[in-house]
């Protein structure tokens, strides 16, 4: 891997640290940045904004835009199961900075965290995010939501609540789709190769990561499966 400023920050633990809820759910933020230029952006920034900026000024950083996987307010703000969660829009209101997403997930974004286009900037599959000379590679995954999105970066992937280390996101969730997600896990991310490093969007495993050769090997959900077996065992 090549010398990027890298850092996976856990909910509850490292940040919102007088949060219970986000001590339950335990998602990791990102951040990411050159460190020649001293740039990074957020991935998804949840729960306690003002703690992520700082600790990105700790370190000698600017914040330069957000990356969201998904629209999900335990990952970007909003309302979890009717409790506020502070998240993208705190931070633009602090930060005039970007906020990239895919398209399919644009309007819920909107209607759940109340930040419109701009900040909220839309894209492709297979887009790329500059920050300074580092260069992040948005692989859209849809199935856990319609515009799930994994970011790939120098030997990294950060897959949301796409792929965890054991199992995948749920797929009973409003704007989900278990056939998309059996598409996304087969065959979306089927040409990555095994010695990238999975870092998902949550704490569900004993390790914080590990190579894509390793999930691939335990994760039953990577198994070589039928659509119809799969959906049987997963949906």
């Amino acid at each position: 891997m090549s010398d990027i400023y890298f850092r996976q920050w856990l909910s509850g633990r490292d940040f919102a640290l007088d949060n219970p809820l986000a001590r339950e759910m335990r998602n990791f933020t990102y951040a990411l940045g050159d460190p020649t230029s001293r740039e990074a952006v957020l991935v998804d920034p949840a729960y306690d904004p003002e703690m992520l900026l700082e600790l990105l000024e700790r370190d000698g950083m600017t914040l330069v835009g957000v990356v969201a996987t998904h629209y999900h307010a335990d990952h970007i703000g909003g309302s979890l199961l009717g409790h506020p969660v502070a998240g993208i829009k705190e931070l633009t209101d602090r930060r005039e900075v970007p906020v990239h997403v895919n398209v399919e997930e644009e309007t819920w974004v909107h209607s759940g965290t109340g930040v419109l286009s701009p900040p909220v900037v839309a894209h492709a599959d297979g887009d790329v995010v500059r920050v300074g000379s580092l260069e992040l590679r948005l692989r859209h995954t849809p199935g856990h939501t319609a515009g799930s999105q994994c970011v790939e970066v120098e030997g990294r992937l950060l897959t949301g609540d796409t792929l965890f280390l054991d199992g995948c996101g749920r797929t009973d969730l409003p704007g989900s789709d278990p056939r998309e997600m059996y598409r996304s896990l087969q065959v979306r991310l089927s040409d990555l190769d095994d010695d990238l490093v999975v870092y998902p969007g949550h704490f569900y495993s004993p390790e914080t990561s590990a190579t894509l050769r390793a999930v691939r090997a335990r994760n039953q959900v990577l198994a070589g499966r039928s659509s119809e077996e799969w959906l049987r065992i997963f949906s």
